[in-house]
C-alpha cells in the first residue's frame, strides 16, 4: 500500500488548510497508509476540549483520523511553546502524539506522495 504524508502548519481556525487536509486524508485512508505532520500553529488542531460555535471542532476530526489509521504526529519544541507539554500530556487524545521532528523525516522518506499545505 502507497504512503500519503501530509505537512500542516496553520492552526484550525485561522485558515481551511486543517479541514482541506481532513478531507484529503479522510478519502485517501480508503487507498492509502496516510501520515499527518503537525508544525507550528497546526499543534492547536488536535487540543482537546475545543468548543467552536460555527464551524466543526478540527480536534474531534483529527481524532477520527487517526481512529481510522491515520499517523498524526506534532513537534514536541512547537508543543512546548504553545504550553503543551510533551509527557504526560492531557491536552492530547491517546493517538495523537507530540513525539519528534525526525517523525518528519521518517515519514517524508517512506513516502509515495507527501503534501504541504499552507496559506
Amino acid at each position: 500500500m502507497k504512503t500519503l504524508t501530509i505537512l500542516l502548519t496553520d492552526g484550525p481556525y485561522i485558515s481551511e488548510c486543517a479541514e482541506i487536509a481532513y478531507r484529503i486524508a479522510s478519502k485517501a485512508l480508503k487507498n492509502y497508509r496516510v501520515n499527518i505532520f503537525l508544525y507550528l500553529d497546526a499543534l492547536h488542531i488536535p487540543k482537546l476540549h475545543q468548543n467552536p460555535q460555527a464551524v466543526a471542532n478540527m480536534g474531534n476530526l483529527f481524532i477520527d483520523l487517526a481512529e481510522h489509521g491515520a499517523r498524526i504526529r506534532g513537534c514536541p519544541r512547537c508543543g512546548m511553546a504553545r504550553g503543551y507539554q510533551t509527557e504526560n500530556n492531557c491536552e492530547y487524545p491517546d493517538l495523537i502524539e507530540i513525539s519528534s521532528l525526525y517523525d518528519l523525516q521518517e515519514m517524508i522518506a517512506e513516502s509515495d506522495r507527501v503534501i504541504s499545505i499552507t496559506r
